[in-house]
């Protein structure tokens, strides 16, 4: 005899409950988190097309425009490299050299903090050397016009110590005071990055390397640079960058010409109203600063795709 089984009963679910709600498919989850983060970042691309990217493409654009002939040709470039061709050049050594010595003494400072070993030195360095990272370029200039001058307080003081006789000394409001100013405002920028860099390093290459009888700026160059070279030249082409863009510096302590082309593109705008050259300038300085953008993005993308 068969023994008994019985069937189970399959009761009707009532509409409305959670076995009868349809299951997204994961394509439309998937549109529904891209439209979401859309939404989160659309602000930002927004301030940015209009507060950057649209004045970039409109000056780019219109530095092509003549409007004498009511065309487009080269007529505004042809007029800036008949005019400042030697601010060009003089932009360009001006910027260079001010971020070989950031680049000379960012290494020194981060050198110092990682293998000195005076502890007084080391934390009176640290605590001394961001200070200028929180004051203004329109500030830094201001400073340093007093700083300077023939009469400044960097003259006094070589006076008053005996360094120099007070006919001999001389005023330091051209070139030198250009680079100077710059050396002394981004210095503090590249030399936390590059600190930081050296902090993060294994230190037992340096210790063995010290242990077998290497001084310590023989530590520093041979073993330290190397692994922060990265890093340091992200600091130093930012540092290029920010120079390139700075008005109030070379306009406050550089009274003579040859100057900076931040200065001619102002000039041009305030004096003339000539915005056509003013934007070939403009061009021009983005085609300098074009240069070391495509060293970092091509090292960005060495490092695995994006910029470091």
């Amino acid at each position: 005899m068969r023994p008994f089984s019985r069937r189970p009963r399959h009761h009707p679910v009532p509409a409305g409950t959670a076995a009868t709600k349809t299951i997204r498919p994961a394509a439309s989850r998937d549109t529904h988190a891209h439209l979401r983060s859309l939404l989160l970042i659309a602000p930002a691309l927004v301030t940015v097309g209009l507060l950057f990217l649209y004045p970039l493409g409109y000056s780019l654009v219109w530095a092509f425009r003549d409007e004498t002939a009511g065309g487009w040709s080269f007529a505004n470039f042809i007029k800036a490299y008949d005019f400042y061709s030697l601010d060009m050049l003089f932009t360009v050594v001006i910027v260079t050299l001010a971020t070989l010595f950031i680049g000379v003494l960012s290494i020194a400072i981060g050198g110092y903090l990682t293998l000195g070993e005076n502890r007084v030195a080391v934390a009176a360095l640290r605590w001394l050397y961001r200070w200028p990272l929180f004051i203004p370029f329109v500030v830094a200039g201001q400073l340093m016009r007093t700083f300077l001058a023939k009469n400044g307080m960097m003259n006094n003081m070589l006076v008053g110590s005996g360094v120099l006789d007070p006919l001999s000394t001389t005023s330091f409001l051209d070139w030198r005071g250009i680079v100077i100013t710059f050396v002394w405002k981004q210095t503090p920028f590249a030399a936390l990055l590059v600190a930081g860099a050296m902090a993060s390093l294994d230190r037992s290459t340096m210790e063995a390397a010290r242990n077998l009888g290497a001084g310590r700026v023989r530590v520093l160059l041979e073993i330290v640079v190397p692994q922060v070279a990265t890093t340091l030249m992200v600091a130093l082409i930012l540092s290029y960058v920010v120079m390139m863009s700075v008005l109030s510096v070379p306009l406050m302590i550089n009274a003579q010409t040859p100057t900076m082309l931040t200065v001619d593109m102002a000039w041009r705008i305030n004096s003339y109203g000539d915005y056509p050259v003013a934007n070939a300038l403009g061009f021009i300085s983005y085609a300098m600063t074009a240069v070391i953008a495509w060293i970092y993005l091509r090292q960005g993308i060495r490092e695995g795709g994006k910029p470091a």
